[in-house]
């Protein structure tokens, strides 16, 4: 069955992002420090009087954090809670079908944490996200 999916790029792959999980785009401000926070937590910041989780995707998946000042991000909400996950681009809304992950595919661990399935989109695939995979366990429990 076709879906719709948000095409954006994290750690420099392209991905797609089931619009359902996608409250807006937004290109962030300053980003707070939240103490004892988890690694891939980046921050706090206040969008529309509301104080938001600022998600690092690449500290997310594993991967040393960037060394670009990335502010773009996708707005999501888990559990009533809203939450910055960053990216480094998003692209158009498109409708595709997702395939499941074939069981040979190897992903790191923090791509096999996130990803559901693989669409292809102008003849190359890309992984089909969850977002809500990059919560903190802690903030979901709360």
């Amino acid at each position: 069955m076709s879906e719709q999916y948000l095409m954006a790029r994290i750690a420099d792959r392209p991905v797609a992002i089931p619009t359902a999980q996608v409250e807006s785009v937004i290109d962030l401000g300053d980003i707070l420090p939240a103490p004892l926070a988890p690694p891939q937590v980046r921050g706090l910041v206040a969008i529309r009087s509301r104080v938001v989780t600022v998600i690092d995707t690449e500290v997310a998946l594993g991967l040393p954090r960037s060394v670009h000042d990335r502010r773009r991000a996708v707005i999501t909400a888990v559990d009533g809670h809203h939450y910055a996950i960053l990216v480094e681009s998003l692209d158009e809304v498109e409708t595709l079908v997702a395939q499941p992950l074939s069981s040979g595919l190897v992903l790191g661990d923090g791509w096999r944490d996130c990803a559901t399935g693989i669409v292809e989109h102008g003849g190359e695939p890309m992984l089909v996200l969850d977002l809500s995979a990059w919560i903190p366990a802690a903030a979901l429990a709360a």
